[in-house]
């Protein structure tokens, strides 16, 4: 038994294709004994049905020949049965000198393993929000120096980074120098003269605490012989100073700003991605990153964050990648461009290029060769396609494994059929109609194996039909009436509720 068309569609069968096949079927049953058309007849309504259209404006069509009332130009003869010369009025043909001069190029439609895609991404270099921090005065007082005053400087943990002067922590210093003092003094006094002293020197210590002297620094001016007028104000943290907020000379509160310091160890990626790329990325997805600066080395990260938002004017999420940046080559406020591998499944599909792909609207229109023409003949075919997978689209319904589609020159042949007065993608309406996920239906291979009887049956009674023998066309049509009654789906209900509405019209027809 030959291979049936239906397998060239994978594990999809459009339900929509079974119903076509009916309503021939039945036009077919029902039209058979009406004589054929007069060959005379038909060149006579072909030349009566000629139309006059402008070249540069075809959507022009007069009956009758005059000038195009939009630039004055006069119009041509196009003949409305016959399109494109003999090729039919939605078909392109071409001389072999034209196909060379249109540059066209034919690619096959076959199958490949979904193994994923290459997401290319633009975005920034940004520091890592995490490690921002911020140093702050810890007392109130004015600034005498700043020992980092240039913005990018970097600064280790502990070293001092200003140094300013606090009346009330030369008053506090002061007390506490005394009460140490008066606690020396009282070495020979009463236990509790002694006490006493204690007392009032843990007294200035806790006040020196409460000012925002560390515990480092207290022990330091314990020790010194007289009260300190400078306070050095040290880095808790190691970083890159990112912005310097300071004077010297300035006055300042406790817990004024002075720098803003990050860790530039490592970066964020800031990259922006459409609507359409979002499905193929996820937390964790490993991500090479360029730059201009080093166009030749690729930079690893991992997708740390995706935004659950889009912007509302770019139309676009903001997905953040974390990269290692110990060597301090990539910096904040590069551009940089993504390449994601996004994950793909086992399941196999039908791609055609990138380049086939025409779209208006809603619809998806590519080019396909017309086998077996004398002359390379083409037309343009309503298809659908998946998301975009690098340099190709996945098929999910309208072509068939080993058709040929046009992958360079489809816009030319598509303008050639526009002013021919063809249905081309400029002049064809939109298709405005609601695509659900239930105009297919999966379908395993055993599944598949219960439609063969039933395609066999229907291209049993067209094979009898174009040869006149009614007595077979009879017997095949008695074997679809059996393959509908035998096709059960009794595990997919969305196949079984498909077929329901297709097996009752089809039934008819065979009947009939």
């Amino acid at each position: 038994m030959n291979e049936f068309p239906w397998k060239k569609w994978g594990v999809r069968v459009l339900p929509a294709v079974l119903l076509i096949f009916g309503v021939m079927l039945g036009a077919t049953f029902c039209g058979g004994s009406e004589p054929p058309a007069d060959p005379h007849d038909h060149a006579e309504s072909a030349a009566a049905a000629d139309v006059w259209t402008c070249s540069m404006h075809p959507q022009i069509r007069q009956g009758e020949p005059g000038q195009c009332p939009s630039c004055g130009m006069d119009l041509i003869p196009v003949s409305s049965g016959s399109g494109s010369g003999s090729a039919g009025g939605n078909r392109i043909e071409l001389s072999e000198r034209a196909q060379i001069l249109a540059k066209v190029r034919t690619t096959e439609v076959r199958r490949q393993g979904d193994k994923g895609a290459e997401i290319r991404l633009l975005g920034r270099v940004e520091a890592n929000e995490s490690t921002l921090r911020t140093v702050t005065a810890w007392t109130g007082g004015r600034i005498d120096r700043l020992h980092v005053n240039v913005t990018g400087s970097k600064v280790k943990s502990g070293q001092t980074i200003a140094t300013l002067y606090s009346p009330e922590v030369f008053t506090a210093h002061q007390d506490l120098l005394t009460a140490k003092k008066q606690l020396a003094a009282m070495a020979n006094g009463t236990e509790a003269s002694k006490m006493a002293s204690n007392a009032s020197l843990e007294a200035s210590r806790e006040r020196l605490r409460l000012l925002g002297v560390p515990d480092s620094e207290l022990a330091r001016m314990e020790g010194q012989s007289k009260p300190t007028k400078a306070v050095a104000i040290r880095s808790p943290f190691a970083g890159t100073i990112m912005e310097r907020m300071a004077t010297e000379g300035a006055y300042v509160q406790t817990g004024t700003p002075l720098y803003r310091i990050v860790n530039l160890n490592t970066l964020w990626i800031q990259l922006d991605a459409y609507e359409s790329d979002l499905p193929r990325l996820a937390l964790g997805q490993t991500v090479q990153i360029e730059v201009d600066a080093f166009s030749s080395e690729t930079f690893d990260g991992k997708i740390t964050f995706i935004d659950p938002t889009l912007d509302a004017q770019k139309r676009t999420a903001r997905v953040r990648v974390e990269v290692d940046n110990t060597d301090g080559r990539l910096r904040p406020g590069m551009f940089a461009q993504a390449m994601v591998e996004a994950g793909g499944t086992e399941k196999s599909s039908l791609i055609i290029p990138a380049s086939a792909a025409l779209f208006t609207g809603r619809r998806s229109i590519v080019y396909v060769e017309v086998p077996g023409a004398e002359r390379p003949t083409y037309e343009p075919r309503n298809v659908r396609l998946g998301p975009r997978l690098g340099d190709f689209y996945p098929v999910v319904a309208g072509l068939s494994q080993g058709e040929r589609v046009v992958s360079r020159g489809a816009f030319v042949l598509d303008a050639d059929l526009q002013i021919k007065g063809g249905a081309s993608m400029m002049s064809a309406p939109d298709d405005r109609e609601a695509r659900e996920d239930d105009d297919f239906v999966e379908l395993s291979g055993a599944e598949l194996k219960l439609l063969e009887p039933v395609m066999a049956a229907y291209l049993g009674v067209q094979r009898a039909l174009a040869a006149d023998d009614h007595t077979a066309a009879k017997e095949a049509a008695a074997q679809l009436l059996t393959g509908i009654a035998d096709v059960k789906f009794d595990k997919n209900a969305s196949a079984a509720e498909a077929f329901k509405k297709i097996s009752s019209p089809l039934g008819q027809h065979g009947k009939h």
